[in-house]
């Protein structure tokens, strides 16, 4: 005749308890994690412009994205506005970190660089102080971060880079291009650093289009077919609203499987009579 074993009720109500206790640990990180998620996402929303500056000759558009999850609001940001001399600065930038900290963190950058635009309109200079105000801050984090000075009424461009990736342009009688300009290393690392600038006069209709590496980094795409794919884009419309190609751009993210966040920026300039010169 086979034994039954039968558990003893005092180890089936312990196993039970212990079940539970795990239980509810696994749904109270979850509802940290959700209320941090929550948290970011309506600091993200609160840090970045509400409205964008347009000017005659020139109109901008902007998209951001959060990660395909939904889980990763990180540091990706955007920025325009009026400066001295009738020209307009530029910025997208992208924080380490994906996090409340990260998001912080990009406050201080977007604040930092329009509060050293107001007394330089050299984009390099602005890197520059913005760098050293964010190492003064001591935050421990870095971003990259590409800021423009843009004359419209001249076709003026000064661009410098802060370890950000390529920018990407095309004009209305068919030339394009992937422009990775002159540099410094990311805001935050070191203090004293440089950022040389590029100087452009833009004088044909077209498009510049910024955008952060989430938009053409992915698990299944290389950086250079993302930004291949986003010259195609843009190569397209150039000429069209930049409402609509920011929203083409964006979804390029959808292409690269990105596990970041990403912010595309589209300025549309109407040119003047001539041609671009590099």
């Amino acid at each position: 005749m086979r034994a039954h074993r039968t558990s003893h009720p005092d180890s089936t109500q312990e196993a039970l308890l212990t079940l539970g206790r795990l239980v509810d640990q696994a749904l109270e990180r979850i509802r940290i994690q959700r209320a941090r998620v929550e948290l970011a996402m309506a600091l993200q929303r609160h840090l970045l412009p509400p409205r964008l500056p347009q000017m005659p000759g020139l109109a901008i558009a902007a998209r951001y994205a959060p990660s395909r999850d939904g889980l990763d609001v990180g540091g990706d940001w955007y920025d325009a506005f009026p400066m001295m001399n009738r020209s307009v600065g530029i910025a997208i930038g992208d924080v380490q970190g994906h996090d409340v900290e990260a998001i912080a963190f990009m406050g201080q950058a977007r604040t930092s660089l329009r509060a050293c635009a107001c007394s330089t309109t050299d984009p390099g200079e602005v890197l520059s102080r913005a760098n050293d105000l964010l190492i003064s801050m001591c935050c421990g984090l870095f971003a990259t971060c590409c800021f423009m000075n843009f004359d419209p009424a001249t076709g003026a461009l000064v661009v410098s880079r802060a370890g950000h990736i390529p920018m990407v342009w095309a004009t209305t009688d068919g030339r394009s291009g992937i422009v990775l300009e002159k540099g410094g290393p990311p805001l935050g690392i070191l203090a004293g650093e440089t950022y040389p600038v590029t100087r452009r006069r833009l004088t044909e209709p077209g498009s510049l289009v910024l955008v952060t590496d989430g938009v053409v980094e992915g698990p299944s795409c290389p950086m250079e077919e993302g930004l291949e794919e986003v010259a195609r884009l843009v190569r397209k419309g150039c000429d069209s609203d930049p409402d609509e190609l920011a929203h083409d751009v964006i979804a390029v993210a959808e292409m690269t499987g990105h596990s970041d966040d990403a912010a595309v920026l589209v300025v549309r300039y109407a040119g003047l009579p001539g041609h671009c010169e590099d």
